[in-house]
């Protein structure tokens, strides 16, 4: 065991966080806490971490294991450039490397018994050096910068010039160099793309330590833990498996718990009337029968209602009309600002269709959104609305709220028409209730500010919805609700999203915006996964070509699909084993300099030494270099 909460307790004045909450993570595990916003999550984080102090309660942390910790925002305000503030974390890594070329600049100069303690010192440290991973911490370095989403020209850029969400990324990357023996991390996909989502994937399941996360991304904890806290109504309970196996026991605990509920209400009502019975008849002993049973129904442990997911938000979502059965048509649409974003874009989507668009960030993707609402104008191509066609936009930046608007002004400004009751009602519906319809829009947290637009959405009756990050800052019952709501709604959806979950449970279609083209997959995320794997962005463009020519058959080009990827496998691997191969000879031939180095004869005479240095030197470049080349190749496996 690496962590262990203990009977943790939290509040702030009246206000309970956490109560008696316990659990522990072991070594190597990975697992999250989840929880609505404002459950005491993050409190809870901060309390492991000492930032906070516990009310009552104790955090164990096992001998000599250190913990490593991202916040959700990260104000970095170094003038390092990226590269040199991720590579700080490598600073004892860079002194010994220093001290190594000191040494060997010094044994150049020197003889005797000064040279045998100048190599003994200098062979003890290139020992511990290499132990370290020393003669690739440079390729590690820049493997992790660019697979969190940054690219060799970001490299460059001043960490105090970047926006917080890049700021943060680069956190992530020194803490993921650190190696803690527990990595903690409160909400790390909210700035990253999918490549880099699914990249951080790969290193957690991989990483040798323990791992503790809050994410709001069920897909990504689906891939990574096997253990979920939950953190409901100020308690915490613990369930092994994933977030969907957690989802499944939750349910039936909650079915069992309501049985359990409404078994016991149905005894209290009937022990209330047997004892309203008995009190009707005059004799004695029917009024001790009476008191008895009243006595029995007051030590009676009562069970607590459990909360309906339905009781916190209510989302319906319903076109006023019926469109066309063509409901947009996007042709050769072209767009570029100091770059080319996209050219010669063609989609069109049908009535029921619900598509989501996805692509890295910077792709255009949201560009896309506000040229179809006429927000940005596109350098070329047309946008066409079919007929009947009203389209309802959720933008996530919400540029369509008001700031100085109360959010009953923001409902009423927007339908004039709606009674105060109405306006009440709706905003009852999105968690806003008493005097919350009079705070300020400027004053609302980011999920506020959605649950807001989502009203707005939903009012709107619009028979095609376009959705921008729709799922950003809610919390996981918000989003189960949303899911829903898009599921059931019966017009049209078109949507950029970074959450994948969402969109294998709404999407029919998907759009993905690569290499400035689009490229069209009929199924949802899962089928889109799957698909993405067999091929890579080498034959994207020939798929796309086979899909418009519609010249070779679909089993053939299933053929010529797995065909394609299994010779490009066999290349990978044959590639891989020629850069092993190179590498195995590299470190035979550095243990054999070693080897040399220890004989008395070689130690004793400074040219050979000079010689087998530089070798050694090369050597070192030379397997740094191919230690990159191994991983890129391996990334492409």
């Amino acid at each position: 065991m690496i962590l262990s909460c203990n009977h943790i307790s939290k509040s702030y004045g009246i206000d309970t966080i956490l109560d008696d909450c316990s659990f522990f993570v072991n070594d190597n595990e990975k697992a999250a806490i989840v929880g609505n916003n404002g459950a005491g999550k993050s409190t809870m984080m901060k309390i492991i971490i000492g930032e906070l102090s516990a009310d009552e309660g104790t955090v164990t942390l096992g001998k000599d294991k250190t913990i490593g910790y991202l916040a959700q925002y990260q104000d970095l305000s170094s003038h390092n450039s990226i590269y040199d503030e991720v590579k700080s974390v490598k600073q004892n890594l860079i002194d010994m490397e220093a001290r190594l070329v000191d040494y060997e600049n010094q044994m150049s100069h020197v003889e005797g018994d000064e040279l045998s303690r100048l190599m003994e010192t200098y062979t003890n440290l290139e020992h511990r050096f290499q132990l370290q991973n020393g003669y690739s911490y440079k390729s590690e370095i820049e493997g992790v910068i660019k697979g969190l989403g940054f690219t060799e020209e970001d490299f460059h850029k001043q960490v105090g010039t970047l926006s917080g969400g890049q700021k943060t990324r680069v956190a992530l990357c020194k803490l993921l160099l650190e190696k803690p023996d527990i990595i903690m991390l409160d909400e790390p996909t909210n700035h990253l793309d999918l490549n880099s989502i699914k990249w951080l994937e790969t290193y957690l399941l991989n990483y040798n330590g323990a791992v503790l996360i809050i994410a709001h991304d069920r897909y990504f904890l689906d891939k990574i833990v096997t253990k979920i806290i939950e953190i409901e109504n100020h308690k915490c309970h613990v369930y092994a498996g994933n977030y969907s196996a957690f989802a499944v026991k939750k349910k039936e605990l909650r079915e069992a718990q309501m049985n359990l509920y409404l078994k016991q209400q149905s005894e209290i009502k009937h022990q209330e009337e047997v004892i309203a019975k008995l009190r009707t008849y005059k004799q004695e002993k029917f009024y001790k029968r009476a008191e008895s049973r009243e006595k029995k129904l007051d030590k009676m442990d009562f069970i607590e209602k459990p909360t309906d997911i339905q009781d916190n938000m209510a989302i319906t979502l319903e076109p006023d009309i019926v469109s066309g059965n063509d409901v947009l048509s996007v042709s050769d649409l072209s767009k570029s600002y100091n770059t080319t974003l996209f050219t010669n874009l063609n989609f069109e989507i049908k009535r029921g269709e619900h598509v989501a668009l996805i692509g890295d960030n910077g792709t255009g993707k949201t560009t896309i959104l506000k040229i179809i609402n006429d927000l940005v104008e596109a350098d070329a191509g047309t946008i066409k609305l079919g007929t009947n066609v009203h389209i309802g936009y959720y933008d996530q930046e919400h540029h369509n709220l008001s700031d100085e608007n109360t959010l009953f002004e923001e409902i009423a400004d927007a339908y004039p028409n709606m009674t105060n009751t109405k306006i009440r009602n709706t905003l009852a519906a999105f968690m806003f209730t008493g005097d919350d319809v009079f705070k300020r829009v400027s004053d609302l947290s980011g999920g506020e500010k959605g649950r807001l637009s989502l009203a707005k959405l939903m009012l709107s009756e619009a028979n095609l919805i376009i959705l921008d990050e729709p799922t950003n800052h809610l919390d996981m019952t918000s989003k189960e609700i949303l899911e829903n709501a898009v599921n059931n709604y019966t017009g049209t959806v078109l949507y950029v999203s970074h959450d994948r979950y969402f969109i294998n449970q709404t999407a029919h279609r998907i759009l993905e915006l690569t290499n400035t083209k689009l490229i069209n997959y009929l199924g949802n995320y899962d089928y889109y996964e799957e698909k993405k794997e067999e091929l890579t962005a080498v034959f994207a463009p020939e798929i796309i070509k086979e899909k418009e020519t519609k010249t070779v058959s679909a089993n053939k080009q299933d053929y010529l699909e797995r065909k394609a990827e299994a010779a490009r496998i066999r290349k990978l691997k044959n590639d891989i084993s020629n850069v092993e191969e190179q590498i195995k000879k590299y470190e035979d031939r550095l243990n054999e300099l070693d080897e040399l180095v220890a004989d008395e004869a070689v130690a004793t005479n400074s040219a050979k030494l000079n010689e087998i240095s530089k070798e050694q030197n090369e050597i070192s470049e030379k397997l740094d270099d191919l230690m990159q080349e191994w991983e890129v190749l391996s990334d492409q496996l």
